[in-house]
């Protein structure tokens, strides 16, 4: 008699299952067991699709980084790259909220005990960074933005919404200065400080957040184990 084959929905169910345990309920929560038991399998799952928690957890950070990509690149070139900017800003936004329990553990937030991201896993979603990079290069090329260095505007786009998401997801903003209010002014201020002038980067911005819907919240998703990153 052939081998019982593993079911292939068993592999992405342990990846969100343990995304989700280790920022809710911390390291304490995830046990092969419990994992087992949300999952409806058995407890050598993690060991027979992963070669232990350490693996899963990896697999973690790297599911995080697939559904950004995804999200980012469904934001379209477009006449006015620096409305393309705003909206990978959005993308990037929308990703962490609907994936608060991957965003804690690819950034580091969240970790289990005797675990903790190597550089490698540090470095491996670098290429979502790339997004931002080409369309930095076609603000340049337009003339929105100032003639600088693509990588490192792009940097400071990340640094900025990053840090906004987070304080978001914390529950540090609230009104008068609430999320929304923030997110809204710091991508004008972004695109102005790059460059832009005032009244384009508030048209531009705009114009990002009317195709918000079309581009990235109908098409984004949560589905797990999207497309791979390049090699």
């Amino acid at each position: 008699m052939s081998p019982r084959r593993a079911d292939p929905r068993t592999r992405p169910a342990l990846v969100d299952i343990a995304a989700r345990l280790l920022a809710e309920e911390g390291p304490q929560a995830l046990s092969t067991r419990r994992l087992a038991t949300e999952a409806d399998s058995s407890t050598m799952a993690v060991y027979t699709h992963f070669g232990g928690m350490s693996g899963l957890v990896r697999e973690i950070v790297h599911e995080g980084f697939a559904r950004l990509q995804r999200h980012l690149t469904h934001v379209r070139q477009t006449g006015d790259p620096v409305a393309d900017m705003a909206l990978l800003g959005r993308a990037y936004r929308h990703n962490a909220l609907a994936n608060p329990h991957l965003y804690a553990v690819m950034f580091g937030g969240a970790s289990l005990a005797g675990f903790s991201l190597t550089e490698e896993d540090r470095q491996h979603g670098r290429y979502t960074l790339g997004n931002v990079v080409k369309c930095a290069t076609r603000c340049f090329e337009t003339g929105r933005f100032r003639a600088e260095d693509a990588e490192l505007v792009a940097h400071q786009m990340w640094s900025a919404i990053h840090g906004l998401v987070t304080l978001e997801l914390g529950g540090y903003l609230i009104a008068p200065y609430d999320a929304e209010r923030c997110f809204e002014a710091q991508l004008t201020a972004l695109m102005v400080s790059s460059g832009d002038d005032l009244d384009s980067a508030r048209r531009s911005v705009a114009l990002s957040r009317d195709r918000m819907r079309a581009e990235v919240e109908e098409t984004g998703g949560q589905g797990l184990f999207r497309e791979a990153p390049p090699a």
